[in-house]
């Protein structure tokens, strides 16, 4: 087996751990799950099919929505995810990320011809070594949802503002960060 097939097979095997059943699996499994509705600016929290939580009026990437984000071009990406780690420090109050970008947006970015096979491939090792694909290649990272720390509530309130993250009120970030954990699915549509 190539090195190459021997990356993505043990990529696949560490997404397939994650991840068995995909982040829409949880709504039958009983497990709290988050979803995005980038149409009506809404996030919710769900444990199973029964709705914890609704969180309204999130700002999105000053760029849009697009199955793909590519760095800087401060679009919010669309897929299935899950929460990966916490910054409570953050300058946006409190930064929750997640695993953007996944194999599947790598793959579709190869197949799209946005990346080069050598970046592909690159981008399978650090995920491979690191457990997590490149936050700096070229389809960016460092997407989550996150406050307004000491920014404009207005400005939050009237536009999409943020660089590819999901943005909600300090308020509302402390209360998704109290419900949700390392592994939470994410399902931004």
């Amino acid at each position: 087996m190539s090195r190459l097939a021997t990356a993505l097979f043990a990529i696949l095997c560490v997404g397939l751990l994650l991840n068995p059943r995909g982040a829409h699996a949880s709504s039958d499994t009983g497990e709290v799950w988050v979803h995005v509705d980038t149409e009506s600016a809404v996030t919710e929290v769900w444990r199973g099919e029964q709705r914890l939580m609704r969180l309204d009026d999130v700002a999105f990437g000053r760029g849009g929505i697009s199955d793909l984000h590519f760095r800087g071009d401060h679009t919010t990406p669309t897929g299935e995810f899950r929460i990966t780690r916490f910054n409570r420090e953050s300058r946006f109050h409190i930064f929750i990320g997640i695993n953007y970008p996944t194999l599947a947006h790598l793959d579709e970015a190869r197949r799209r011809g946005a990346m080069t096979e050598a970046e592909y491939t690159n981008a399978l090792r650090h995920g491979l070594e690191h457990g997590e694909f490149p936050q700096d290649g070229t389809l960016g990272g460092y997407i989550g949802f996150h406050g307004i720390g000491k920014g404009n509530p207005a400005i939050h309130r009237d536009f999409h503002w943020t660089q590819g993250c999901i943005a909600l009120t300090n308020e509302q970030i402390e209360t998704l960060h109290s419900v949700v954990t390392i592994g939470t699915p994410v399902v931004i549509e």
